[in-house]
């Protein structure tokens, strides 16, 4: 177990590394050390015969994980630093790496989930919400665009809900992560405070996935109302499956029906007060992404943001990489 001052944290119980993302200050935004020895942990793990699965957490009541410390990147390219290159190429390989882990991998999404965050889990074998997440997307609303594999997993969701939660950065709820399959399983507070606990009781069989998803599914939650995007989904499909975002955005201002209207008229304004050149770019990212693979998306993900920090936006097109997590 790492020293309580670590950034990660680790602790092995009953064949299981409960591994915690310590910053809670930072709402668990990822620095360049946390991504690194996270990496080196997580290789450890599935190295080690004696673990059979891994649970990745965050520390604190607030967040899962924030994203990445965009202050400590951005600051590193004004000062002609190297961090914001580095930071994405150690970010990538381990995010790629989580999609192909050996051993049942499960991400505890309690709380803000965001950005890096959100890279973490996509990959997981399974991605637990709860009544306190919050998950997001925001780049568009700092100069960048949603990476960390977004180009494959937001492109990949039902209908036009990935266009629609790219362009807006707007944060949904558990019960909407796991309706746009962002998740697999809700738990209530409840089983959530005593996952650590069930699962250090866990009575393991041959087939060490199986025992994890029969624990975690026993414990969802039952009888959710029903999620705010289902509700949208007609007006967000016939919107967002437009091909540019001039048509999106003109699509959204002609929306006549009653109970669509304030939505569509919300929705417009809030993408006008993003950064018009990275909608573009992120709209085009998701329709690339959609008929790639997951290696070709990262190496992608990978020459935009060299050229976000190279080019930045043109004047009067929104912010350049800047002062927050995402």
């Amino acid at each position: 177990m790492a020293a309580d001052g670590a950034e990660i944290l680790c602790e092995i119980r009953n064949h299981i590394a409960f591994i915690t993302l310590n910053r809670p200050s930072a709402l668990n935004a990822l620095s360049f050390d946390m991504i690194v020895g996270l990496r080196a942990q997580m290789r450890r793990c599935a190295g080690d015969v004696e673990v059979r699965a891994v649970l990745l957490k965050g520390a604190g009541e607030k967040a899962f994980c924030a994203g990445g410390d965009v202050r400590a990147i951005y600051q590193s390219f004004k000062e002609s630093g190297t961090l914001h290159r580095e930071f994405f190429i150690a970010e990538y390989p381990l995010d790629y790496m989580l999609y192909s882990y050996p051993k049942p991998y499960i991400v505890l999404m309690d709380g803000i989930t965001m950005g890096g965050g959100m890279g973490l889990a996509q990959g997981s074998t399974l991605r637990i919400v709860g009544e306190r997440t919050r998950i997001a997307m925001p780049e568009v609303g700092i100069g960048l665009f949603p990476d960390v594999g977004a180009s494959y997993f937001l492109s990949r969701l039902p209908g036009a809900l990935g266009p629609y939660l790219a362009l807006s950065g707007l944060q949904i709820r558990g019960a909407d992560a796991v309706y746009a399959r962002l998740a697999d399983v809700y738990l209530p507070p409840a089983a959530v405070g005593s996952l650590v606990a069930d699962l250090s009781a866990l009575t393991w069989t041959d087939d060490s996935s199986a025992d994890v998803r029969r624990l975690v599914h026993a414990r969802a939650a039952q009888g959710l109302p029903a999620p705010s995007l289902s509700v949208l989904r007609p007006a967000i499909d016939s919107h967002f499956s437009h091909a540019t975002v001039p048509d999106i955005l003109a699509s959204l201002d002609k929306e006549s029906r009653v109970e669509y209207r304030d939505w569509a008229q919300q929705t417009a304004t809030l993408m006008r007060s993003r950064s018009p050149t990275m909608l573009c770019v992120t709209l085009r990212q998701l329709q690339r992404g959609k008929s790639l693979d997951l290696a070709a998306c990262f190496r992608m993900e990978l020459g935009m943001v060299e050229q976000c920090f190279e080019q930045g936006d043109p004047p009067g097109g929104g912010a350049r990489p800047a002062h927050r997590q995402g």
